[in-house]
């Protein structure tokens, strides 16, 4: 799996005008699932990307979590994370998993992070075509691949 995160002070999703997902600080997760993903990749990521101190304590330094902090998160799935780019013009997807497999994985990220304590979580529409917006707090942007070679 990958995951771009980015920490924001608001975000938000559309689908054919209409707002179908949105939230005010915490992390907008753009979340890619490889062909080769399982649930243990799932929990991994979940569990990282909640816990990650890249939020600001009172001196200014990183020191807090997602769940320190009373975050909201923005989980949008990106099959185009997985673009292969090195040959041609066109971006090459044979990597990205297909519907029947990063379906339910998608779904078991949303239901890990919430199962995690994470209070308000907003989702994209798998498929659809979207409109993000976002203000990304800092900026801080992130990308997190979980591990290949070995069990999570």
């Amino acid at each position: 799996m990958r995951a771009v995160l980015q920490r924001v002070s608001e975000a938000g999703v559309s689908v054919e005008g209409i707002t179908i997902g949105e939230i005010q600080q915490g992390l907008l997760v753009l979340l890619g699932i490889h062909e080769s993903d399982s649930e243990d990749q799932v929990k991994w990521l979940a569990s990282k990307v909640i816990n990650l101190r890249i939020f600001e304590d009172l001196q200014g330094k990183m020191n807090h979590s997602l769940l320190e902090q009373g975050g909201e998160m923005l989980i949008v799935s990106q099959f185009t994370l997985y673009g292969k780019c090195e040959k041609g013009r066109r971006p090459g997807f044979s990597s990205a998993a297909r519907p029947e497999i990063s379906i339910p994985l998608y779904e078991k990220f949303i239901e890990e992070v919430k199962k995690l304590g994470v209070v308000k979580v907003a989702t994209g529409e798998f498929g659809a075509d979207m409109q993000v917006s976002l203000t990304n707090d800092g900026p801080v942007t992130l990308i997190i691949d979980t591990p290949k070679e070995k069990k999570c």
